[in-house]
């Protein structure tokens, strides 16, 4: 199971756990509206949201793992391949409407 292996990536970083198990998956779709509609001048380089061909999610926001990671609950944690990332509200809300119910 993937959760169970561990290895050091081309890049020598250190992947673990459910990332193993993302091969090369395609980007499917946009979820959510684009940065175009939700006002980006440029339409370029704002936060995003995108399904993966294999059903994961990949998001393009700001980095702020080294201003967030100590402040993350004590049931909360990541490892050393994982960043924290921060969309803008409106990105996730205007998402929820292609993010399908359980």
């Amino acid at each position: 199971m993937a959760e169970n292996l561990r290895r050091i990536d081309q890049d020598g970083i250190y992947l673990s756990g459910w990332l193993l198990s993302v091969t090369s998956p395609d980007i499917t779709r946009r979820i959510g509206a684009s940065p175009r509609q939700r006002g980006s001048v440029d339409g370029q380089t704002c936060p995003d949201i995108f399904e993966l061909s294999d059903g994961s999610f990949a998001i393009i926001g700001a980095d702020r793992t080294d201003a967030l990671d100590g402040k993350l609950p004590a049931d909360a944690g990541r490892s050393s391949d994982e960043r924290i990332v921060v969309i803008t509200r409106e990105t996730l809300i205007r998402a929820k409407i292609d993010i399908p119910e359980v």
